[in-house]
């Protein structure tokens, strides 16, 4: 009986830690997005306006540039005159893991003063990143609606797949955080090499064009493309307005968990060596 209630009592002790570590590092995770909120738009005349504007004056580029490019290629899937959707979606999409993983990449160096002097988990930091392009991702969707408000494209119930796209994606977004900002920390050279990866990974990725334009090879290898799959993900509910299918949605779901789960444990191995290195 004494055995049973200190059993208990313990395992009311580890709760209660685990709970207020949650709640310390939940506001941690707050005053470091809102943090990067203000830095961002500091002495910004038009402020967030910044994250509405700059997605629809690169869709107004792009479209310019590709229509005339894309003559060539076609989809079944919406009409040829709302390509300026199909250009957004794809930009806005790209741009959330691009944001979130080139700045959590250096968030454990940039934070280096901080981790020095306080104890604090290491974790919190690519983390952030990601939240905080999730923030300015909610803003670029603005974007979106303006536009598909503009060829009066109606929204359909299918939207309610939105959450989910949303976690799926920052979940696979968290995991390449941890990842290169472990990477980063022992390596740097993976900050210039990053920059390179993304700029392929734009280009193969079919955000500009249409995929039926691809090699028959390329294609099938476009199934593999994570960032693919969420693009078309966003793009059936919002432009194709179909439902997403479970295959697609398993797929999705797959990709955010084998990214969070191998950031996660490559994190955790090295982040006590962190210290003698940054």
């Amino acid at each position: 009986m004494v055995s049973h209630k200190g059993s208990s009592k313990h395992a009311s002790i580890e709760n209660a830690t685990w709970n207020s570590g949650f709640k310390r590092n939940g506001f941690i995770l707050k005053e470091l997005v809102t943090k990067d909120f203000k830095l961002k738009y500091r002495r910004s005349v038009l402020g967030v306006l910044w994250s509405v504007l700059n997605p629809l004056l690169m869709m107004i580029v792009m479209a310019i540039v590709f229509t005339h490019m894309m003559r060539g290629g076609s989809s079944d899937k919406f009409p040829a005159v709302l390509f300026p959707l199909y250009l957004i979606i794809g930009n806005v999409t790209f741009a959330f893991m691009n944001d979130s993983t080139t700045q959590g990449m250096t968030s454990i160096i940039a934070a280096a003063p901080l981790l020095k002097k306080v104890k604090i988990q290491r974790n919190v930091f690519p983390i952030e990143k990601a939240l905080f392009a999730l923030v300015n991702f909610g803003f670029s969707c603005i974007a979106i609606l303006l536009v598909m408000i503009f060829f009066q494209v109606m929204p359909t119930w299918n939207f309610i797949f939105i959450p989910l796209f949303l976690v799926y994606l920052t979940l696979f977004c968290i995991g390449l955080s941890l990842f290169l900002s472990t990477l980063a920390v022992f390596f740097r050279d993976i900050i210039h090499l990053w920059s390179v990866v993304i700029i392929a990974w734009t280009y193969l990725t079919p955000i500009f064009y249409y995929p039926s334009l691809l090699p028959g090879w390329l294609q099938n290898l476009e199934k593999f493309n994570p960032m693919y799959q969420f693009i078309e993900y966003f793009r059936s509910i919002l432009l194709y307005q179909t439902t997403p299918s479970l295959k697609h949605n398993l797929i999705c779901l797959a990709c955010g968990l084998v990214s969070l789960g191998i950031g996660y444990l490559v994190f955790k191995k090295n982040e006590s060596k962190f210290i003698l290195f940054i």
